[in-house]
């Protein structure tokens, strides 16, 4: 059997996205510390609220038992799958937007990436809703710094 297609039970479901969220929240913390550029850090810190966002929402659901979704669940998010063009490199005290921008794209396309793998694990499931939504939630966020690297960073031809 194929360990992707594992499905959880709704705890063990929650605590695991729990954990995962605290991990992007600790690799953005840890990558602000270390950048001297206001921008770069200000980008990042978005994204670092964005990730303690979900994780507070996942801790409420373990609480209430349940999660409320989104309806909006069977429109898929496109991205420009930017993740494959840059290597993911750690950040210094001299990576500026670009870097940061490039280092919260894969961040965000290993969040994309894991629920991907467990909302379709999860398939008909309870749980699976939830991963659907927060397979939305990452995507939309991989979109939106992607679509701002592209804004930024990416010339018209």
């Amino acid at each position: 059997m194929d360990n992707d297609q594992v499905c959880y039970t709704f705890d063990a479901a929650l605590e695991m996205a729990i954990t995962m969220e605290e991990e992007g929240f600790r690799n953005y913390l840890s990558a602000i510390r270390q950048l001297t550029n206001k921008g770069a850090r200000d980008l990042l810190r978005e994204n670092a609220l964005d990730e303690l966002d979900h994780k507070h929402q996942l801790e409420k659901a373990l609480l209430d038992g349940r999660m409320n979704g989104g309806d909006d669940l069977d429109k898929p998010v496109p991205t420009m799958r930017l993740d494959y063009l840059f290597k993911k490199e750690e950040l210094g005290p001299q990576s500026g937007v670009r870097e940061a921008l490039i280092y919260a794209i894969h961040l965000e396309k290993g969040a994309v990436d894991f629920y991907g793998r467990v909302s379709s694990g999860c398939a008909g499931a309870p749980m699976g809703k939830l991963f659907a939504q927060l397979l939305q939630e990452e995507s939309r966020h991989l979109q939106s710094l992607e679509d701002l690297y592209e804004q930024h960073f990416m010339t018209e031809n």
